[in-house]
């Protein structure tokens, strides 16, 4: 899923400082999903922007999905899977795996469907 609603994104820092985070254990804060994104279940997004360039088309941050089945439209985003699975289905493109350990490269305009077997978090970085 591609994190493109930021609401609550931090002020942007000119020069930001060097930092490192436990990723399986930042505090992540509600994160709204369309629910015409909903395909089934009642998945549930929370998330927490850690940096975001002045210009707004670099964020990077931690991202997170209960169970369920969700449509999107993805950014050009690098991520990592921290915890969880899920299959992500890209139309007109592959089917990929991804769970704990695994880096995922997704294009802008990718048009993709997302089972979330297990509660997913991932490490993003996306770039407009």
């Amino acid at each position: 899923m591609s994190t493109s609603d930021h609401s609550a994104a931090p002020a942007p820092s000119p020069s930001p400082a060097s930092f490192a985070v436990d990723v399986a254990d930042v505090e992540l804060e509600p994160d709204d999903l369309d629910p015409a994104q909903i395909v089934s279940g009642d998945p549930v997004v929370t998330g927490k922007v850690l940096w975001e360039s002045a210009d707004g088309r670099q964020v990077r941050g931690i991202w997170q999905i209960t169970p369920g089945v969700v449509t999107d439209t993805e950014a050009n985003e690098l991520f990592v899977v921290v915890s969880g699975r899920a299959t992500v289905e890209v139309e007109g493109g592959g089917t990929l795996e991804v769970g704990p350990g695994s880096a995922c490269v997704l294009r802008e305009g990718d048009k993709t469907v997302w089972t979330v077997h297990e509660t997913l978090r991932k490490a993003y970085h996306i770039s407009y």
